[in-house]
């Protein structure tokens, strides 16, 4: 599908968006077509153009034809590129006063590897330009409407497509949500706060369990616990990578709670092990964001996207929100959402301002969102099903992101295709369970050992949580 580069100048130069169709198996019962999108900002690490095979084994595919998209310059559509530019600074997830300027001028690097990549066409990289694009393409399939069904930087793409063309949007369904009033800049920190509040939660599920993790009796003392074992493991050799690798892996596992007791049993082995130990223990974990180095160009989408919205252009803001998140929020290397990132160093001025997103013209439908989710903070898809006037799905007691069809949440799963397939919409705000239940180890007053931890306590420890993996 052609679309124009820029739609103030329609004539002028065009891009490739690549599209795939799965035709509704039904056709008897065909309501039109569904279009899907996820990833980003910008479709960036999406599913594109596979979205229809992968929701070729749900209801969805018999009623619609299932429509996946590369966004613009994503995947197999015309490329927006960037330069790599190595960073000179690793990233830590408790970087000191004195690492600040470097890391500033990181981004302000990215950001000039960004616009000697993209050049001029980097402004039209932008979510009401994906809007266009995909109402061109609903005129290019000959719907008078399209349905849809977005999860994560897809749930902003959606509302802005319903804000821009009401008339032209029937069912929709919003996974894993933006919030409707955040910048990117604070949507990419809330995650520290998401990555917090798991980590609180384990916290006080641990000190529960004093007699299977001696980490404490209170949640307070947990935490108090998991810092001493940082400031050991600090110590070690190549200490610093280790220590981000530990919070790292407090964000990633507190989310997962089928996780929670192999945290705390890693907890408890770092606080005294050597450097080898704390390695080994370590060796699955990820660093965010990951170094790219293959090859001297990478895709640009993300960085042209995040800039659609302003950035503070004072770096004194960066720093005073870096301080405040390595002392609060530094699991999950919720720092490095507070430091500066090429928006402080924008090179282009938008050539429009952002959609407010409303609801005016077109159906209420769905949101759905985990309350743990560590990408996408629970409370952008409280304020988005508020502000759209739709049903909220709930998944409780939960760290999940992108719900249905992908966690084999059955519960969900009926709601949305209850809603999609025959138009049945909850009636008021549903509360489904999680498919991931946290570890069956009894709480101490409750047959656990609060004098110690023993090799018998440990060994039970782990059958409960091998259990739990897969309940």
């Amino acid at each position: 599908m052609q679309v124009p580069l820029d739609y103030a100048d329609p004539a002028g130069a065009t891009l490739t968006i690549a599209v795939s169709r799965r035709r509704a198996t039904d056709p008897a019962r065909r309501r039109g077509v569904l279009l899907a999108l996820n990833g980003g900002p910008g479709g960036y690490f999406g599913l594109g153009r596979r979205f229809a095979q992968v929701l070729a084994a749900t209801p969805l595919a018999e009623v619609y034809d299932l429509i996946g998209f590369d966004p613009r310059g994503t995947g197999d559509s015309t490329p927006l590129h960037a330069e790599i530019t190595p960073r000179r600074t690793p990233v830590d997830s408790r970087p000191p006063e004195s690492a600040f300027p470097l890391l500033a001028e990181d981004a302000r690097d990215r950001e000039e590897g960004n616009r000697r990549g993209g050049g001029a066409h980097r402004p039209h990289f932008s979510t009401r330009n994906v809007a266009r694009d995909m109402d061109v393409l609903r005129a290019v399939l000959g719907e008078p409407v399209i349905n849809y069904l977005g999860y994560t930087y897809g749930t902003y793409a959606g509302a802005v497509y319903g804000a821009m063309f009401p008339e032209r949007l029937d069912r929709s369904v919003l996974d894993s949500c933006v919030h409707p009033d955040w910048t990117w800049r604070e949507q990419l920190m809330a995650q520290g706060a998401a990555h917090r509040a798991n980590v609180d939660a384990w916290a006080q599920w641990t000190a529960r369990r004093r007699g299977h993790f001696g980490l404490g009796s209170s949640a307070a003392e947990v935490l108090d616990a998991v810092e001493r074992t940082v400031a050991h493991v600090e110590t070690l050799p190549d200490g610093v990578r280790l220590r981000t690798l530990l919070d790292s892996a407090l964000g990633s596992r507190s989310a997962d709670r089928a996780r929670w007791s192999e945290l705390g049993r890693m907890v408890g082995s770092l606080a005294g092990a050597d450097g080898p130990t704390a390695a080994a223990l370590l060796a699955d974990e990820r660093i965010w964001p990951p170094e790219e180095t293959e090859g001297a160009t990478r895709c640009g989408v993300l960085d042209a996207v995040i800039l659609e919205k302003d950035w503070p252009d004072d770096l004194e803001t960066y720093y005073a929100d870096m301080r405040r998140f390595r002392a609060r929020h530094p699991y999950g290397c919720g720092v490095t959402r507070a430091q500066p990132l090429p928006g402080a160093f924008r090179t282009f001025t938008p050539p429009e301002p952002p959609t407010r997103l409303v609801r005016d013209g077109y159906p209420a439908g769905l949101v759905v969102h985990a309350d743990g989710d560590p990408v996408d903070h629970y409370p952008g898809g409280v304020a988005l099903a508020r502000r759209l006037g739709h049903r909220l799905v709930t998944v409780a007691d939960s760290g999940q992101h992108e719900i249905y069809a992908f966690q084999r949440n059955k519960q969900v799963d009926e709601v949305v295709e209850a809603y999609l397939v025959d138009g049945v919409l909850p009636e008021g705000d549903v509360t489904c369970p999680s498919t991931v239940a946290r570890p069956d180890l009894p709480e101490d007053d409750a047959g656990g050992h609060p004098d110690g931890v023993g090799v018998n306590a440990l060994a039970a420890s782990a059958d409960s949580d091998r259990e739990g993996r897969h309940a």
